[in-house]
């Protein structure tokens, strides 16, 4: 199967996607993947180019495509209750002109997910309507707050004060990977 023009323009508008994949003992994992519209490339309507960048430095998805190429992405485009699931094939690979042309700022990609398309199709939009994720009005007044430190604290056998440390840092950190994207790669 093949992207039509109207689904290669929603891949290229979409700013975020879920990527489904499966381990060698046939449990799913999905990792949200996203960055400026259009940074999945579509290199033919069969063939789609996914840049992995620097993370959580988990390569759970990555291990599994070695393992079991199947997977599953559903794109979302913000303010539009559709959204695009394909499927298909995986491969990796750091083939530097593919890096390169995944590139966000001046930063390569670290290496890419090709996606050999074998299926298409839209979802109908009755899950976001019935959601409202896209009705600011009807969002929680405060954000959902996730004490990461908390949770790593408990299970590492660490105390609070760790925790508040760790939970601290992490917010800052946050803040400077949201003025690096803003002021030094979708600047670009």
């Amino acid at each position: 199967s093949a992207l039509t023009d109207t689904e290669i323009d929603f891949v290229e508008r979409s700013p975020f996607c879920f990527l489904a994949t499966i381990d060698k003992h046939g449990m799913p994992s999905v990792s949200p993947k996203g960055d400026a519209p259009g940074f999945v490339h579509v290199l033919s309507p069969s063939l789609l180019l996914l840049p992995d960048r620097p993370g959580n430095k988990l390569i759970f998805g990555l291990q599994n495509i070695l393992d079991r190429p199947e997977v599953q992405l559903i794109f979302l485009i913000p303010n539009t209750c559709e959204t695009l699931r394909v499927s298909g094939r995986a491969s990796l690979t750091k083939d530097p002109t593919l890096c390169r042309r995944c590139k966000a700022g001046m930063q390569d990609a670290l290496l890419v997910i090709r996606v050999d398309v074998t299926e298409c199709y839209f979802h109908c939009a009755k899950a976001l309507h019935r959601s409202m994720l896209w009705k600011p009005e009807s969002w929680p007044q405060d954000r959902f707050k996730v004490k990461l430190g908390h949770i790593m604290a408990k299970n590492a056998g660490e105390n609070t004060a760790w925790a508040d440390n760790f939970d601290e840092g992490y917010d800052g950190r946050m803040k400077d990977v949201e003025s690096e994207y803003r002021n030094d790669v979708w600047a670009r």
